[in-house]
């Protein structure tokens, strides 16, 4: 008996399981194709960018010196002038 096109296992023109591998060499071309299209899409619209965290240590011993400042002002410790001074010290 001659097998032909309609043969579910595959043993017509493409030889033994040939439908197999067409079918899973189209699903990881589809699945290649669309990691490259998230990929593109998020470096273009830069959600893809790792971002610093709000508060760094940096950030963290700036905003206690202000608190600082702003206590010794409260406090009659300094002026307002040197309360400006230290502000403009410390960059903000």
């Amino acid at each position: 008996m001659m097998m032909g096109y309609g043969d579910p296992w595959g043993y017509g023109m493409m030889g033994s399981g040939g439908w197999f591998w067409m079918l899973l060499v189209g699903l990881v071309i589809l699945a290649g194709l669309v990691v490259l299209v998230i990929w593109a899409v998020r470096t273009l619209s830069g959600t893809g960018k790792v971002s610093t965290p709000p508060t760094s240590p940096a950030g963290a011993a700036h905003d206690e010196s202000v608190a600082i400042a702003k206590r010794r002002l409260a406090a009659g410790e300094i002026t307002p002038e040197q309360y400006q001074e230290i502000i403009k010290t410390l960059g903000g």
